[in-house]
């Protein structure tokens, strides 16, 4: 990504005045009148979201006016950079409950854009963010930039291989460790649940565990667990196209673990993490695992597969034990897991499931916090009846009377996840409609509100 935040530019700086809607005609009073007479001209009446690219008498760019509304919001920066030609700037007047760093960071979310494959590369408005801390911010917006471009980024240029170098390339630049078993070795290794997911694949798209791990002995062990589909046939259940259409993202929840990983090695918090991601293709051959087979899992516990399609609690089932020989102090998983989370509570909400009130709490005043939504859901006791089976300890498709799809696979998790504190994260990672700042497309999740959570709880 594209460095849009810096401590400082030789060259001319645009001053940007963020305006709140009762603080309007106060502002125009102290600019020039021609300032004032443009405004009322070009109808700004400092609504959310509006933008006045106000000139000088050169007639280049002078300043610029940008509306905030009645409730002022220093996330509304992140409609900005793209309504700005491109150049430098810097906030220059903004209401007092605008925390600058949060504006900056804002600013650097909204210049995201996936231009991989476009020939055309437009230039990027900068912020100059004197003031704030700089590095924190880039750290933060590269880490969710990250996070977008996996998801954004086809199958054909982001198999399981990729995954595992992106993972090594991270591992590298923080001098962490890192261990990945790829194929039939996943069997020698107890990841049976793994293998059997992603064994239909070609060699080269070959199943594979990547576990990283970092920090000093002795710190309590945060453990991150991200689902990496990076393409989810459906399977011999396979999906219709409409519903194929997007699961290129299938492995958002792998690029939000490793973004969030990320984060907390590049600003050093006193945890030892281990960053947990089975990378599969469920694909379909002649080897593909079938409705009503009977698959072993690392935990010990059998899994009648009755669809194919709910194949990403299989591979999570695994790496969750895993997790759990670990030992962790507190343990995350992030998965696009399920379209029921999505009836509940639409693409811009996720939910996080978990018994630890606590840890609800935390994670749930740092997501308003940090303006990355969460709403909790309940794990419902009474529904783990539905994933019972006659042949096996457990069963991946819960039985249609239970309904709440969602509800029912954080259940069927949670006989794998470790002792101790853990949540489930059901993300979407996507946007689905356009909004300002969030282009469709990839879109990082929950990681900013955790980190925080994270820094706070093991500071």
């Amino acid at each position: 990504m594209t460095d849009v935040l810096v401590p400082s530019f030789d060259g001319p700086v645009t001053p940007i005045q963020a305006i709140a809607g009762g603080e309007l005609e106060a502002t125009l009073a102290a600019t020039p009148p021609f300032v004032a007479g443009y405004a009322a001209l070009s109808k700004f009446k400092a609504k959310a979201g509006q933008v006045l690219l106000v000139p000088g008498e050169d007639g280049k760019l002078a300043s610029v006016l940008f509306g905030l509304g009645e409730t002022p919001d220093a996330m509304a920066f992140r409609g900005l950079p793209t309504k700005l030609p491109a150049g430098a700037y810097r906030i220059a007047q903004a209401p007092e409950v605008i925390a600058r760093d949060r504006a900056a960071l804002a600013f650097a979310l909204g210049s995201y854009r996936f231009d991989r494959y476009k020939q055309a590369k437009s230039e990027r408005a900068v912020l100059v963010a004197d003031g704030a801390d700089v590095a924190e911010l880039r750290q933060v917006a590269h880490a969710c930039a990250l996070a977008r471009d996996m998801i954004n980024t086809p199958a054909n240029d982001m198999g399981p291989l990729q995954v595992e170098t992106i993972a090594r390339e991270i591992a590298e630049q923080h001098g962490a460790q890192i261990t990945v078993v790829t194929g039939d070795a996943l069997l020698e290794a107890n990841y049976p649940a793994v293998h059997a997911v992603g064994r239909a694949a070609v060699p080269e798209r070959a199943p594979r565990m990547i576990e990283i791990t970092w920090g000093e002995p002795g710190r309590p062990l945060v453990a991150i667990v991200g689902k990496g589909v990076v393409f989810d046939t459906g399977g011999l259940d396979i999906k219709p196209s409409a519903g194929m259409r997007l699961m290129k993202k299938d492995m958002g929840g792998a690029a939000h673990a490793l973004a969030l990983g990320r984060m907390i090695m590049a600003a050093g918090l006193p945890v030892r993490l281990a960053v947990l991601v089975p990378a599969v293709e469920n694909a379909i051959a002649g080897d593909a695992m079938r409705p009503g087979d009977v698959l072993a899992s690392r935990k010990g516990l059998s899994i009648e597969v009755g669809n194919t399609d709910a194949e990403g609690r299989l591979i999570l089932a695994d790496a969750l034990t895993r997790a759990a020989e670990l030992e962790p102090a507190l343990t995350l998983d992030l998965a696009t897991l399920t379209g029921a989370a999505r009836v509940a509570l639409g693409p811009q909400l996720p939910p996080f499931f978990t018994d630890d009130e606590e840890l609800a709490e935390a994670i749930a005043r740092h997501a308003r916090e940090q303006a990355d939504p969460l709403w909790r859901m309940p794990l419902w006791k009474p529904y783990a009846d539905a994933l019972d089976t006659d042949i096996a300890d457990i069963k991946n498709d819960p039985d249609a009377w239970a309904q709440a799809g969602a509800v029912t696979a954080a259940l069927f998790l949670q006989r794998f996840a470790p002792a101790g504190p853990w949540a489930h994260l059901d993300i979407f990672a996507w946007n689905a409609r356009a909004r300002p700042g969030h282009p469709v497309g990839g879109e990082a999740m929950a990681i900013r509100g955790l980190y925080a959570m994270i820094r706070e709880r093991f500071a």
